[in-house]
């Protein structure tokens, strides 16, 4: 026999024994060379077999009702003594066999049940005599039974679990912003595997190629070999394509030296499984959301008993007899992100912090709505730290977008969500006018509200400029920032100290500037009167958005 490529067991396993098939003993000694293959039949015994060196010996199932004439030690034993290349058994083996295998240095590996053993020793002589061939058969069959395990509804984990099961490499599947969503780790790779997913988590080391997820569809080559970080390892990378857009990323880690045909295979078909997959998470989870939120625009209108509430809320798995606080949040600006963008933000802090919460998109009003499940001994503090945690994750993402966001009061029962939401867009309202990305609750915002409830803004212009006409004046004749000063003044509640710190200035230019409002401004900035003038007319400007 004339063959191109030397095949060793562990090529064997991977691209001629059925995909279930299992590694007993010899799990270090899968390197040897197969030359050929031979069946043994336990009612038949060894006896007139002739093995040649390296060769494969399969072991059929035993079907006679008496003992078989030869056991499955007896084979190992045989089989080593004639420098076999592994024992590949049908039935179970048996404790002895198992380490007689491991004694002896002779690969055990077991196969799936109701396993053909002609047809197991027909693909092993097709890959020994046609390795090309027999490649492009494995890569059907590992496209089947990947995209069997998503029509069973099995899951990603499984599917991730089946590739590692046929690789003996570690998978790692990430979304599109690099997020590890799942992994499956060998054993020889968890000291380095801590440096592993730091580079993972980069966008910079993505292959160029596949780092504009809207053109990886155009991509020649759907799986890339890159090197890591850690020396001696590397990876196949794929992108996952749903709808001609990537959606995330399957990587296949190993030693460079390991990596072969039949991972790149894998590789390939596992990341098409897995955009089934992703596909069908996305569409059950769309669903969902619909429903969730036709439910909750139904609450909102008072349409929605307490019974019925509690009833929904126990398919959504969420409690809805806790006490709510809504939170509301809006893009600020022209050019922002999508709504779709800010949601999608939302629930991966909400699903990251396991918070009870509900979140929906409103379109029309273009403002994704959270009801949060708040705790119940500090509820506003709770659901504050929430809002807060939003906005530093969208501040993160995108430094260069504002978002607004309003708390409402906390609501005891269902039936006064509606109330705890109309407060929270006052909130929201005021967050835009402030031009502010801090979260604002509606009981803080007494002054504020007393001042938009006015509606002569001709009367609140003239107020405002009265008191602080002379220093915006000055700051503009002089390039001067009194207004700046005042404004940190009231930010820190008086307190020069801090004051001096957050305007990064000594406390003498502090006093200094101070003492020249009070000329300037011909006031006393000590008499609590005028302090809450000034603060109403700084109040008034920001409100108004008066330069």
């Amino acid at each position: 026999m004339e063959t191109s490529h030397r095949v060793n067991v562990e090529d064997v396993r991977k691209l001629a024994l059925p995909l279930g098939t299992r590694v007993v003993a010899g799990d270090g000694l899968l390197n040897r060379t197969v030359s050929w293959t031979t069946v043994i039949y336990p009612e038949d015994g060894t006896s007139s077999k002739v093995l040649q060196n390296d060769e494969m010996v399969l072991v059929a199932p035993h079907e006679g009702k008496g003992s078989p004439l030869t056991t499955d030690v007896e084979v190992v034993r045989w089989a080593s003594d004639n420098q076999a290349a592994a024992v590949v058994l049908c039935d179970p083996p048996s404790p002895n066999a198992i380490a007689e295998a491991n004694a002896y240095g002779m690969p055990l590996l077991t196969l799936p049940g109701s396993t053909r053993i002609r047809l197991v020793e027909k693909q092993i002589v097709s890959l020994l005599v046609d390795r090309k061939g027999q490649i492009e058969r494995r890569g059907t069959q590992i496209y089947r039974q990947l995209t069997q395990i998503s029509s069973r509804n099995e899951g990603m984990p499984e599917l991730i679990g089946a590739m590692a099961r046929l690789t003996n490499k570690a998978v790692v599947i990430q979304d599109k912003r690099l997020q590890i969503l799942y992994s499956s780790v060998q054993p020889q790779f968890v000291a380095n595997w801590e440096e592993i997913e730091v580079f993972l988590r980069k966008l910079d080391n993505l292959p160029v190629d596949f780092q504009d997820r809207h053109r990886v569809i155009e991509v020649e080559n759907p799986v890339l070999l890159q090197s890591l970080p850690t020396p001696g390892l590397a990876r196949f990378v794929s992108p996952i394509i749903t709808k001609d857009v990537g959606r995330g990323y399957l990587s296949l880690i190993g030693f460079d030296t390991d990596l072969d045909d039949i991972d790149l295979l894998v590789t390939e078909h596992g990341a098409a499984a897995c955009a089934l997959e992703m596909a069908k998470a996305k569409a059950i989870s769309d669903t969902e959301k619909r429903l969730r939120g036709t439910f909750l625009d139904r609450l909102l209108t008072g349409d929605v008993s307490q019974q019925e509430a509690v009833r929904q809320g126990e398919r959504f798995e969420h409690d809805m007899l806790d006490m709510h606080v809504a939170i509301v949040l809006a893009w600020q600006g022209d050019k922002t992100p999508s709504l779709r963008r800010l949601e999608t933000i939302i629930n991966g802090i909400v699903s990251a912090q396991h918070a009870a919460a509900l979140v929906w998109q409103r379109e029309r009003e273009g403002e994704v709505l959270v009801f949060h499940a708040a705790d119940d001994k500090d509820p506003l503090s709770s659901s504050m730290k929430l809002a807060k945690t939003f906005a530093s994750e969208i501040q993160r993402q995108y430094p260069g977008a504002r978002v607004a966001s309003g708390i409402g009061q906390p609501a005891r029962d269902v039936t006064v969500w509606r109330s705890s939401y109309r407060d929270a867009v006052q909130a929201l309202d005021l967050a835009r006018r402030l031009q502010t990305d801090t979260p604002l609750y509606i009981g803080d915002l007494g002054v504020y509200q007393l001042i938009l409830g006015l509606s002569d803004r001709e009367k609140l212009v003239a107020f405002y400029e009265k008191t602080l006409g002379p220093l915006l004046e000055y700051d503009m004749r002089q390039h001067a920032d009194l207004i700046k000063t005042l404004e940190a003044f009231f930010t820190c509640h008086g307190n020069l100290s801090q004051t001096a710190e957050m305007l990064i200035v000594h406390r003498n230019t502090l006093l200094y500037r101070m003492n020249r409002i009070n000329e300037i401004a011909q006031i006393d900035l000590d008499r609590p009167e005028i302090r809450l003038a000034l603060h109403l007319a700084i109040t008034i400007r920001r409100l108004l958005s008066l330069n």
